[in-house]
């Protein structure tokens, strides 16, 4: 028998805060209009970044249908790509270095919930790709993961615990499967 439940109606996020509501509110139209549509041009994405309170770096290639929580928590370095369908759910701070790329569909996740609580709680964690990272298709890295120097997690796999540089990682949860060799 359990004694206890989840309690959702008891959740609260009063130690959260993410940005004012006037904020928030003006990023998810802009963030509607030029990042979750077709729009094409990526310096004008870049620039609304910024505007935002993210370090872009030049030369950053943003695709179409790509959903950034709060820029104001975001930093990007120089010639990375932002493939389409990315989700970057930075409740946290996403630091993504220069010349990384993200690919289709694949998400950086910074918050989770305390599943042992009966609130549900909130628990939040940075997420750091360093230089020349790639994220596969349809990959997921969770809170609090960095992704060493030129680490590849393969499609479709699930990043929970930090990933070694030049190392190639594929599943769920990633484990390392061999040396990323670059010629």
């Amino acid at each position: 028998m359990h004694l206890y439940t989840t309690r959702l109606d008891q959740f609260g996020n009063a130690d959260y805060h993410p940005g004012s509501a006037l904020k928030r509110g003006v990023w998810f139209i802009i963030e509607w209009i030029f990042f979750k549509s077709i729009f094409p041009v990526s310096s004008i994405k870049c620039a609304l970044l910024r505007a935002f309170g993210a370090r872009v770096g030049k030369g950053v290639v943003i695709k179409p249908h790509v959903r950034i929580k709060y820029p104001w928590f975001l930093e990007v370095g120089a010639h990375s790509w932002i493939g389409e369908g990315v989700w970057i759910d930075n409740l946290g701070f996403v630091r993504i270095g220069a010349h990384c790329c993200l690919s289709q569909g694949s998400m950086l996740l910074c918050g989770n919930h305390n599943y042992k609580l009966s609130t549900f709680d909130l628990i939040v964690g940075p997420i750091t790709l360093e230089d020349g990272v790639w994220i596969g298709a349809k990959a997921i890295v969770c809170p609090g993961v960095l992704c060493g120097s030129h680490a590849v997690l393969s499609v479709g796999s699930v990043a929970q615990k930090d990933l070694q540089p030049y190392i190639i990682y594929s599943g769920i949860p990633a484990t390392p499967i061999r040396s990323r060799t670059i010629s």
